[in-house]
């Protein structure tokens, strides 16, 4: 007789075991669809709303069922524009003529660095930003200037936010609700992700 070994736990029923872990392979190659499904699917759609937004300046656009059910909307973010330092000697020799107190120069064996001090910079930065010229006007002197090594440049893209409809009296169910709804009912299987659309019933 076999007697059990109380410093160890007992072991878990194999098929407890063989259900979970078939249950997260199962799951992870579905994600894997999913994920390059809907990267593809992302990149058209951003690809025809930049399109879109270009030709005739919408930015909201719906997202429908194939029955016309409401079920997001999918909001263009404008990108920014930011003043960026596209060449260090000339902005640091602009500082150097200008605001001599801001330039800072190290003297390290072998070599000289020289920099902006960078509350400064920052500060020249964020102003040329909000006017969005590469020109800063001295507040003491009221001198504009105009500073080289400093262009207006993108810093962040455009992108599309989702939006899901909320539940109401009228239909209590949420856009992502109604997704799960459709996906159940097969309205969606064909059409979104044709991977794990079910097979077709065979012919009478």
């Amino acid at each position: 007789m076999t007697e059990q070994n109380p410093s160890k736990p007992p072991a878990p029923d194999p098929a407890a075991v063989r259900d979970a872990v078939t249950r997260q392979a199962v799951l992870g190659a579905l994600l894997d669809q999913v994920k390059d499904a809907y990267r593809d699917a992302k990149r058209d759609a951003d690809t025809l709303l930049e399109q879109q937004y270009k030709a005739v300046g919408t930015t909201k656009t719906d997202a429908a069922l194939p029955d016309g059910t409401k079920v997001a909307s999918v909001s263009r973010q404008g990108g920014e524009r930011a003043a960026q330092v596209v060449d260090e000697d000339a902005f640091a020799a602009w500082v150097r003529d200008n605001y001599p107190s801001e330039h800072v120069v190290k003297v390290i064996p072998a070599r000289v660095e020289v920099s902006v001090q960078p509350a400064f910079a920052s500060r020249v930065l964020a102003e040329m930003t909000a006017a969005g010229v590469a020109q800063y006007a001295d507040q003491n002197t009221g001198e504009v200037h105009d500073v080289p090594g400093v262009e207006i440049r993108p810093s962040r893209a455009a992108s599309h936010r989702i939006t899901y409809t909320r539940g109401t009296k009228a239909q209590p169910l949420t856009g992502r609700e109604l997704v799960a709804r459709a996906w159940r009912e097969g309205a969606l299987a064909a059409h979104v992700l044709p991977a794990l659309a079910p097979a077709a019933p065979p012919a009478a």
